[in-house]
């Protein structure tokens, strides 16, 4: 082999290695960074520039063993789950609709996506008003209601590109064989597309779980979500960092589990029927 083209391949593939270890630098140093304001002393923790500390579980312990944030924590688990189980069981019919009778044409196609599109200010009011009528406020209902108006058509418009990639003759050989429509859709189609389904539930539970401006206006007290309990912590005393470091850290944990589970459906899905978005 040429000595200059060994060299240039070194020096190719040793570039490519330093832009990959400066990209992973600048996504992980954040969560370096929060993780060592959890672990810091009370005192320490508005002082960024100590590097050298004796770790300390006090924020731990305060935030896990002495506040409401396990509570919060399970409210945001129990309104994400429901949220994506109602966006999955509505969406997946829809999104079948769209890709195998064009439901609507190519307009309805886009228009499932204005809720997404709309400022969330705009339907605040409304379901305020709705929730206030229903006697909901403050309560789970009222917030999976409202993560419903943009969870549903994330995942109705994430799925189509997945149902256009199977094949219509499965179906049509099923009802050969005596399946009626839905039943050819429940028992051939929807297992064919199950790493549609775990990617686009991913995506929403997400999507619910991050969400902090209908908790925040929907929901107070013992029905806070997470990322309300978060912003708790900076009160008229200032930021309780470490306090806050421990909280974000616990919010990031079960969207890695799920991702980490599902793992082989996600990739699987997002190189599939979703390249067509």
């Amino acid at each position: 082999m040429n000595p200059s083209y060994r060299l240039r391949r070194l020096l190719t593939e040793s570039s490519a290695l330093l832009i990959l270890l400066v990209a992973l630098l600048v996504v992980l140093f954040p969560y370096f960074w929060i993780l060592l304001a959890s672990l810091k002393p009370v005192d320490l923790v508005s002082r960024p520039d100590v590097w050298l500390f004796s770790p300390s579980a006090f924020n731990w312990e305060e935030v896990l063993l002495r506040s409401d944030v396990p509570r919060f924590m399970l409210n945001s688990l129990m309104v994400g789950v429901v949220t994506v189980a109602v966006a999955l069981i509505t969406g997946a019919p829809a999104a079948y609709s769209f890709s195998r009778f064009n439901t609507g044409g190519g307009l309805a196609r886009f228009s499932i996506l204005a809720a997404e599109m709309m400022p969330p200010a705009v339907l605040i009011v409304p379901l305020f008003l709705l929730m206030f009528r229903l006697a909901l406020l403050d309560t789970p209902v009222a917030t999976i209601a409202a993560h419903l108006t943009f969870v549903i058509p994330v995942v109705t418009w994430f799925l189509i590109g997945f149902f256009d990639e199977v094949p219509r003759e499965l179906e049509e050989q099923a009802m050969v064989d005596g399946y009626t429509r839905f039943q050819a859709f429940y028992k051939v189609v929807l297992p064919t597309v199950r790493p549609g389904l775990a990617a686009a539930g991913i995506f929403g539970f997400v999507l619910s779980w991050n969400d902090m401006f209908y908790a925040l206006i929907l929901s107070g007290g013992r029905n806070k979500t997470l990322p309300v309990a978060i912003a708790g912590f900076w009160t008229f005393r200032g930021i309780e960092m470490g306090k806050m470091a421990v909280a974000i850290l616990v919010a990031i944990v079960p969207v890695l589990l799920a991702s980490f589970f599902v793992q082989k459906y996600l990739v699987k899905g997002l190189g599939g029927g979703a390249v067509k978005f």
